[in-house]
């Protein structure tokens, strides 16, 4: 039967409309899939590796942390991945390598593919007003002064909040709780606002739609202010993709890397495998508890709350895979999640000289990437390696040019006497052997 120019149409919508429904693509690249393999093979030191035992040993026995699972991978294998020390201080239970962990802040990155994914679909511009997408941000205005009965004042913003600006921590949007300044976290603690995680039964949306209506720290692109921006594209990606945001990062990031362990909250199956945060008192580490929020929010509550800054949890290896496929410029399994292309937008200097917290390196999009000043001055890995870390207390970072891959999963709140986070990075690099 000869088709009709209907029956066409509607070959041609479905051809488009399946097209969205994974924003991951079929790759012929061969490109390393994380697996375990040998420290020599990878042309590392097994020997020069065991430095990294001294290193959390040490800091165990000098009461500096609880413990920690280390990870080190290079060209795709795992040459490295222990556990030292405990998962909770009241049962003393030890760690695994399988314990999941609070990633807050690590799952930034993993929203910012979400972003780009979507971006890379032609579905909006980067310098786009959010506005556009969400109008209650529309003529946003910067805070002046905050009066004694909780009002404030203000002043216009000279322009919109865009999505760069959000994706760069330059959108003027503030922290609320953990932010520096005492006036914006008076007025979120007033306008009610979610700001990391939360068991509440309240959606990102609802929280963003009132966030939106908040004054800003500063006009928009005009400074690094580390804020709750991820969240916000949380929400984008929501009302972009129309599917919840957890959804779509298992449909379309965790599920293609095969991140099994990757959630916002935790099936029951994998509860017992979250570990506790500890804080130390008078010399002893104790669980840390319940404050602005519920440190067992990955287990408990409405599980409502998609946080896009701070609301995933994962193992190390998980993260692995994740940080492995930007190695693989895009793509992990013979499936491309990004263009090589994204992925050098992604990591390029978004900010100029606004990121001021190390000079010897710059800010991309949820990334920190190192400089050539910040590879001479050693100890940070080659130029082009990019990091973060968590509120938790975790790091990562992964290099290109060695193609390595180093993390370490620790959970404490309150001061901590800390070296791993700049001690690791070195000992992976001197572990380099070929």
């Amino acid at each position: 039967m000869k088709p009709t120019n209907l029956n066409i149409k509607i070959i041609v919508f479905c051809i488009a409309l399946s097209a969205t429904l994974n924003a991951q693509t079929k790759s012929k690249i061969v490109a390393p899939v994380i697996s375990v393999g040998y420290a020599e093979d990878a042309g590392m030191s097994s020997e020069r590796l065991t430095r990294i035992d001294s290193m959390c040993i040490n800091a165990i026995e000098q009461d500096d942390l609880p413990g920690m699972v280390v990870l080190v991978a290079r060209h795709g294998k795992i040459v490295y991945h222990k556990a030292f020390g405990t998962s909770d201080a009241v049962t003393k239970k030890a760690l695994k390598t399988d314990n999941i962990f609070r990633l807050a802040s690590q799952s930034k990155a993993i929203t910012a593919t979400a972003v780009m994914m979507l971006w890379e679909q032609g579905k909006f511009r980067l310098d786009d007003p959010i506005s556009k997408y969400i109008q209650e941000f529309k003529d946003p205005v910067v805070l002046d002064s905050l009066l004694k009965d909780g009002t404030y004042t203000t002043t216009p913003a000279d322009k919109e909040i865009s999505i760069r600006h959000l994706l760069t921590h330059t959108s003027g949007i503030g922290y609320g709780v953990i932010d520096g300044d005492k006036r914006i976290k008076k007025i979120y603690k007033n306008a009610n606002i979610i700001d990391l995680f939360t068991t509440k039964d309240i959606s990102i949306g609802d929280n963003i739609k009132k966030l939106a209506k908040l004054p800003l720290h500063h006009d928009p692109g005009e400074k690094f202010t580390y804020s709750e921006s991820y969240d916000v594209l949380g929400y984008f990606v929501e009302v972009i993709s129309g599917m919840p945001f957890d959804e779509y990062l298992r449909k379309h990031v965790f599920d293609p890397l095969g991140m099994d362990d990757t959630w916002f909250y935790l099936p029951e199956s994998k509860a017992d495998r979250l570990v506790a945060v500890q804080s130390e008192e008078n010399g002893e580490w104790q669980n840390y508890p319940i404050t602005f929020y519920d440190t067992d929010y990955p287990i408990k509550g409405a599980k409502r709350f998609f946080s896009g800054g701070a609301g995933l949890s994962s193992t190390a290896e998980d993260y692995t895979k994740f940080l492995q496929m930007y190695l693989n410029n895009g793509v992990y399994d013979g499936k491309r999640l990004l263009s090589r292309t994204t992925v050098n937008i992604i990591l390029a200097n978004q900010i100029g000289d606004l990121w001021g917290e190390d000079p010897s390196s710059v800010y991309g999009l949820a990334f920190a990437v190192v400089e050539q000043k910040g590879e001479h001055e050693g100890g940070k890995g080659s130029a082009g390696t990019f990091s973060w870390g968590g509120y938790f207390n975790t790091q990562y970072f992964a290099d290109p040019e060695e193609q390595t891959i180093g993390i370490i999963l620790k959970q404490t709140q309150g001061p901590v006497n800390d070296k791993t986070g700049w001690q690791f990075p070195l000992l992976v690099g001197q572990a380099i052997d070929d």
